[in-house]
């Protein structure tokens, strides 16, 4: 099972980047949960064989002020993809900085390395104000102006600062299949 993660805290956020997230593994018959970060216990972690961390709108940021109810990711050891939001959350919570890059729209980006079946130069579909930038993860792909891609360098994690489910679904569908 994935467990899906919102960290919305305005309730419609839920229909441009967490729905979307869901029709993916709804098609492609992937079981799934989706639970509000605030929500997630001990119980809910151990269903999980991986877990998907959701992006949010330019402006719903709340979830930076609430930090430590993300610290049990350093003891998770199981693939986590964060999308926007969810590359900070891991960039924070591994010691990083949020930096100041706003992108919007459709952008080229550059992968360094194969990632989910992505590779070379490709175009995706950016909505941030920050990127995440954290010695703890190796960067995988760039655009002009940021990071765009992390693995971590020692557990099962990845990020990605552009919106796969709104272009490059594939590379949702990878994640869940691999």
């Amino acid at each position: 099972m994935i467990l899906l993660i919102s960290i919305n805290k305005i309730s419609f956020h839920y229909y441009e980047f967490v729905k979307p997230v869901e029709d993916i593994l709804r098609r492609n018959n992937i079981c799934f949960q989706t639970t509000q970060y605030n929500d997630i216990n001990q119980k809910i972690l151990d269903k999980a064989d991986k877990i998907i961390i959701c992006g949010t709108s330019l402006k719903d940021n709340s979830f930076v002020e609430e930090i430590t109810k993300f610290e049990w990711l350093k003891k998770f050891d199981k693939p986590v993809l964060g999308i926007c939001g969810g590359m900070h959350l891991l960039g924070l919570v591994f010691n990083g900085e949020l930096r100041k890059a706003q992108e919007i729209g459709l952008k080229t980006i550059k992968y360094k390395k194969e990632f989910f079946g992505f590779k070379d130069d490709i175009e995706v579909y950016e909505l941030h104000n920050y990127y995440a930038k954290s010695e703890e993860f190796e960067v995988i792909a760039e655009s002009e102006k940021c990071i765009q891609a992390v693995k971590h360098k020692h557990k099962p994690f990845y990020a990605v600062l552009f919106h796969p489910e709104v272009r490059n679904k594939k590379l949702i569908e990878n994640f869940a299949k691999n």
